[in-house]
């Protein structure tokens, strides 16, 4: 199929989502939808939306509608991939000429994803310094660097800023590829179905992509669980790299030792080198993050902005991506409806997020469920008995407190016998502490927070 056929199917696409719609959802989310091409061997229908904001929409709302509209004008199923057009920003891995025009052409480093810009907290400080260290000595200090965390807090950030520090620093005499596990499964798996175009061996075009770098990163390695060929290509590959001492850095949204159908010579290449964890952000480096995004998007933080950033950061506290879409429209409708940011507007905005349940939840709630976690009365946590079966849940329920509503730490003292600020603070440094050193500690948070938001 010709491009310009492609976009001929792709107006007709766009004109029956039009008729399907409303005329407002229409201009407001499908107007700037381009095609960017399309791979029938794949099954891929790749689009660019306006921003992020749009991305999120049409992904959340109307993906099935883009899905049947395109298979209605294409005379074929697709899948839909949706990314966000930055095509003058967008750095390409090394000499683009390493790329074979057979294999995908969307290997990409973001230049927005830089060290300068990733906030640095106690959840990954260790991550952040390796993936430096990494950067400015590739295959010299860490190799391979294995990160793991779950979905949305950084992993995929730190990432491209080695990626482009390398780059860099390097002039772009290094050849850098980064590419999602999913990517690699697709495009090893059209290398095998079709082996020969055009006299070319696809498999031997496939290994010289990977093998001919001088970094390879591998975003999300568990996609690969169960993809036994896959695997066994993987491993080659990375040790053809690891002994011509080239860079590999791998990403997981869990610790290898928990990658299923990875068998033990692969763990062990896996966490032969340095192995960094990012655990989620705490309510400080929450607030850090919304804050340089303001700054980044030239909003001033009077004090209706900063309580709107307190909102949402005591809301979303285990993923930063979802962290930053929730603050990012805010922003974005706030400027086409010309309203000014504060907590009615931003809860309005957000009415499917900030739900009735969450005006529940309160310092009464929450100490309910500690006594009846650890099957003590109300009164013991308020008590001045300092014996550790009381004071150890009072530290916790001070710290949900903290992590869970907006009062502030002399509040939450008067809940708790009246008890000063410092206190409260003594209490929170604890658990905090105990959550980064002890899994059954941060398992127990977890539950907890579970229960009171139930």
């Amino acid at each position: 199929m010709t491009n310009l056929e492609a976009s001929k199917k792709w107006d007709e696409a766009l004109f029956s989502i039009k008729n399907f719609v409303q005329p407002i959802a229409y201009s407001t989310w499908f107007e700037n939808l381009k095609l960017k091409r399309v791979d029938e061997k794949l099954g891929m229908l790749y689009l660019v939306a306006e921003n992020d904001l749009a991305k999120e929409q049409l992904y959340k709302r109307y993906i099935s509608i883009i899905s049947n509209a395109a298979e209605n004008s294409f005379g074929v199923p697709f899948s839909i991939t949706i990314s966000v057009d930055q095509k003058e920003e967008l750095i390409p891995n090394g000499d683009p000429s390493m790329h074979s025009p057979t294999l995908t052409d969307e290997n990409w480093l973001n230049p927005k994803f830089t060290f300068e810009n990733f906030i640095v907290g106690e959840n990954n400080k260790f991550a952040h310094a390796a993936a430096v260290a990494v950067a400015e000595s590739p295959s010299e200090s860490y190799n391979p660097l294995f990160l793991y965390g779950g979905s949305g807090l950084g992993k995929t950030h730190l990432m491209h800023a080695i990626g482009c520090q390398i780059l860099k620093d390097t002039n772009f005499k290094k050849k850098v590829l980064y590419v999602s596990s999913e990517m690699f499964v697709n495009e090893f798996i059209a290398a095998i179905g079709s082996n020969t175009v055009r006299g070319k061996n696809r498999t031997s075009e496939f290994r010289k992509k990977y093998r001919n770098v001088d970094v390879l990163m591998i975003d999300d390695i568990q996609f690969l669980e169960g993809k036994e060929q896959c695997l066994v290509e993987f491993f080659n590959n990375f040790n053809d790299l690891y002994r011509k001492k080239k860079q590999i850095v791998i990403s997981s949204d869990r610790p290898y030792t928990n990658l299923k159908t990875f068998d033990e010579r692969l763990t062990s290449r896996l966490s032969s080198g340095l192995v960094a964890d990012i655990t989620p952000p705490d309510l400080e480096t929450r607030i850090a993050i919304l804050l340089n995004n303001a700054n980044n998007e030239n909003i001033t933080v009077d004090e209706n902005v900063n309580e709107v950033i307190q909102l949402i950061a005591e809301k979303f506290t285990n993923n930063i991506r979802e962290l930053e879409s929730a603050f990012s429209k805010v922003y974005t409708f706030s400027n086409l409806m010309n309203e000014p940011i504060n907590m009615k507007f931003a809860k309005q905005v957000l009415k499917e997020i900030f739900t009735e349940k969450d005006n529940e939840i309160n310092p009464l709630n929450i100490k309910k469920k500690v006594c009846k976690h650890f099957n003590i009365k109300m009164t013991d946590l308020e008590s001045k008995n300092r014996a550790q079966k009381f004071s150890y849940p009072r530290h916790i329920a001070m710290y949900l407190c903290k992590e869970l509503t907006q009062l502030s730490l002399p509040k939450i003292g008067e809940y708790f016998g009246g008890r000063d600020h410092s206190t409260v603070i003594h209490a929170c440094d604890k658990i905090s502490t105990e959550i980064k050193n002890s899994e059954d500690t941060k398992k127990l948070i977890e539950s907890l927070i579970d229960e009171i938001r139930e």
